[in-house]
């Protein structure tokens, strides 16, 4: 292992999409969602053990998911985990950590990544991330990772390469052209269909200089601000100085604070089998299925005229009897039951902005 080689979980988020399972005081990232036996933060911290010494990992987090890391993920110290005061999307998170990992190591290369997120060839992902990690050593660049799409998905966000690069493009290095947020069906066909796009992985490599210098040119506000702690940062005086600084941030992502306005932004386009898992359709796309295509996480079911549902419950010991439903989604909470369409997104998210509206905080 590098010494020189960190690596950054972002852990922040509330999984709302993932709601009723996933809720504000234990959100996705928390969860065994996949029914596997490890939660989705401890296997991204496992998945990234093998090549990044203990030693060099920083989770950020909210304040009060603090516990629930260091309960993950027991080999850290209390120091690595990053506690935001208050979400301001992933352009602060990595500029807090940015300036933080700077007073300790300004070497540093880093991989920044989401906690929630599914790899199905961890040998290539993890050969992906050392390439990455060797190319960002060498260049002054901002790599980010695509996937080559197997479908016109219109719940992930798009790569779109040069189009010189394009032919030679799989597992190497391409210069980004734009970025393109959750397209509509038919765009997403569209890109599928030209080859010149991919799945933004939403995970990052650099190295802390290039990334610094690209946050002080496109962001030079949110570089002031978190560069004021630098006599801060590890010490007793950096919690409240954190809070103050988030008070002053305005919420914004990286990709659209930074990588959709740098030039030195390349991909490198992989295929090593991945899902963001962040709706409830795209788990039922990863799960086993029965003959009528019904998947069924933790129930116990009497399933007659029904297809292409998913069913998940939180007790085995009630029995779930549904009939004459087709493409739904069930979930049964302790205090939740949920019924809807499985493979509309916007009608699930919608359901799920109108119950929590009119139920206030019971239930989120």
């Amino acid at each position: 292992m590098n010494n020189n080689d960190y690596c950054i979980i972002m852990a922040g988020g509330i999984g709302s999409r993932f709601w009723p399972l996933s809720r504000t005081k234990k959100p996705k990232q928390f969860l065994d969602i996949l029914g596997v036996g490890n939660t989705f933060i401890r296997q991204t911290y496992e998945r990234f053990a093998r090549i990044i010494p203990v030693q060099n990992f920083l989770v950020v987090t909210g304040v009060d998911y603090k516990h629930l890391v260091l309960e993950e993920i027991p080999e850290i110290e209390e120091s690595q985990v990053l506690c935001e005061p208050m979400r301001r999307n992933t352009a602060p998170c990595i500029a807090y950590a940015t300036y933080r990992l700077l007073k300790k190591n300004p070497d540093a290369k880093v991989v920044v990544t989401p906690s929630d997120h599914v790899i199905f060839n961890d040998t290539k992902f993890l050969e992906v991330m050392l390439n990455g990690l060797a190319y960002a050593e060498s260049n002054d660049a901002l790599v980010t990772v695509g996937l080559k799409p197997t479908r016109p998905e219109t719940g992930y966000g798009y790569i779109q390469i040069e189009k010189n690069d394009a032919p030679g493009c799989k597992d190497t290095v391409c210069k980004v052209r734009t970025f393109t947020e959750k397209p509509d069906l038919d765009t997403a066909k569209l890109f599928v269909e030209s080859g010149e796009f991919y799945w933004n992985s939403g995970i990052f490599i650099w190295t802390l200089k290039s990334i610094q210098k690209a946050l002080s040119v496109h962001l030079p506000d949110i570089a002031d601000i978190f560069s004021k702690g630098a006599d801060r940062y590890d010490t007793p005086a950096e919690e409240q100085f954190i809070f103050e600084a988030y008070s002053q941030c305005y919420n914004i992502s990286i990709d659209y604070g930074v990588m959709e306005k740098a030039e030195n932004v390349f991909v490198f386009a992989a295929d090593f089998g991945w899902s963001d898992v962040g709706t409830w359709n795209s788990l039922y796309l990863q799960l086993d299925k029965d003959e009528n295509q019904n998947a069924v996480q933790n129930a116990k079911t009497y399933l007659s005229d029904v297809s292409y549902s998913m069913i998940n419950s939180a007790s085995r010991d009630k029995l779930i009897v549904i009939k004459g439903l087709d493409n739904y989604l069930i979930v049964d909470t302790e205090d939740v039951l949920m019924i809807c369409p499985r493979d509309n997104e916007d009608v699930i998210k919608q359901t799920i902005a109108d119950v929590l509206a009119g139920n206030g905080t019971d239930f989120i």
